[in-house]
């Protein structure tokens, strides 16, 4: 599959290198196409946000929260492609990181408005991005990671796509459920940052026989 990620950070850079292992095909849509990535890996190329967007059978937003409107803006017209969201609305506030918005609305929920016509999904965005790149490698237990979002026919493929980086896919229901996803994440955040739970940690579900 062609994907085209949104953003060639931390996180872009972790999902590229795992799907590329799986076989897939990942071009970086960026600002600056002639500005090489210091972390691309190595077969990702790089074009326009809105070329990498066009050309992605799949397009993933993984730019920082704040350069989310401006990276949608760019884009254009997203109408009829999946997109997955794995940024997380975050600010700092009085007590460090936090969350800009919860509850009763979610980061998904406004970029699905931002990107209408888009069928978007909440995912990849519950653990660090070193993670991301190597969750094949929690062998005892695997990694969950939970997938929201309301068009029924390509979440399948969105599943998959998770599952193809070595995680537990787990459909989690509709785009609203966002809203529990992205405080899922501010807790991996402050267990990393303030409780001392080391970077290679995810969280995981098991069930009883």
């Amino acid at each position: 599959m062609h994907i085209a990620i949104l953003g060639a950070g931390n996180v872009g850079t972790a999902l590229a290198i795992g799907w590329q292992r799986a076989g897939h095909t990942v071009v970086f849509g960026v600002r600056d196409p002639q500005q090489r990535p210091a972390t691309r890996p190595a077969g990702v190329t790089s074009a326009t946000l809105a070329q990498a967007a066009r050309a992605g059978e799949v397009v993933v937003l993984a730019t920082p929260w704040p350069a989310v409107p401006d990276a949608l803006a760019a884009v254009g017209d997203l109408t009829g492609k999946t997109l997955i969201d794995c940024t997380n609305p975050l600010r700092f506030g009085p007590a460090g990181l936090e969350l800009e918005i919860g509850h009763d609305t979610s980061g998904a929920e406004r970029v699905a408005v931002l990107a209408r016509g888009a069928a978007v999904f909440k995912t990849l965005n519950q653990t660090g991005f070193d993670n991301m790149a190597h969750a094949a490698e929690f062998t005892v237990l695997p990694a969950a990671m939970y997938v929201a979002g309301d068009d029924v026919e390509r979440k399948p493929v969105v599943l998959r796509l998770v599952a193809d980086l070595g995680f537990q896919a787990i459909d989690a229901g509709g785009l609203a459920i966002s809203r529990l996803l992205e405080p899922m994440a501010m807790l991996w955040i402050h267990l990393a940052l303030n409780r001392g739970e080391p970077m290679t940690t995810a969280f995981a579900m098991s069930r009883r026989s």
